[in-house]
């Protein structure tokens, strides 16, 4: 039997979970400098499935303006070639001897607008994320039997409150990657 303690904890477990995500997600979008992990959202057809490219390569930024990629197995190169070339992230791998450099093109002011533009809609992504972990946890609460209507009309605060807060500390990372983004 679940209580209001437990229902809430896993609310906002499921909230930190959903702000772990964005947070991930945010960080495969493109700044003005390269970061191994802008390329975490890419798949790659390796061995019969689909697999994240950190599963098949390691990827390093040795300057500002270029990744390397490096894979385990030389032979998924040409794979990898082109799951990074096919991304949305607008990128023009080159390989050579068994490495992938991928040179991050300027960016230029349209770009950085259509990527806040992606940016905004991970985030709504992030938003739903949330409030469905309020939803599902306030659906609980009004489920349970032998507890005051108080009792769970002060859950439902704390269930508010907690959503106000993974809202305020998503736009945070919101904001902080736009500046990110938009700074030339």
């Amino acid at each position: 039997m679940s209580t209001i303690a437990q229902i809430l904890k896993d609310s906002k477990g499921g909230m930190e979970k959903a702000l772990e995500n964005s947070k991930r997600e945010f960080s495969g979008i493109r700044s003005g400098k390269a970061s191994p992990n802008m390329l975490d959202t890419i798949k790659v057809e390796a061995y019969g499935s689909l697999l994240p490219l950190n599963q098949v390569a390691s990827v390093a930024a040795p300057e500002p303006r270029i990744l390397l990629v490096t894979p385990f197995d030389k032979g998924l190169a040409k794979v990898i070639e082109k799951a990074i070339r096919e991304s949305e992230l607008g990128l023009d791998p080159a390989h050579q001897n068994g490495v992938i450099r991928v040179p991050l093109p300027s960016m230029n002011e349209q770009r950085r607008k259509e990527l806040v533009k992606v940016l905004h809609k991970l985030a709504e992504d992030g938003r739903i994320a949330i409030r469905h972990a309020r939803t599902d946890a306030r659906d609980k609460v009004k489920k349970l039997e032998g507890i005051s209507e108080d009792d769970k009309k002060h859950a439902e605060k704390d269930l508010q409150k907690q959503h106000d807060e993974a809202i305020a500390k998503l736009d945070g990372l919101l904001k902080a990657k736009e500046v990110e983004i938009m700074e030339v």
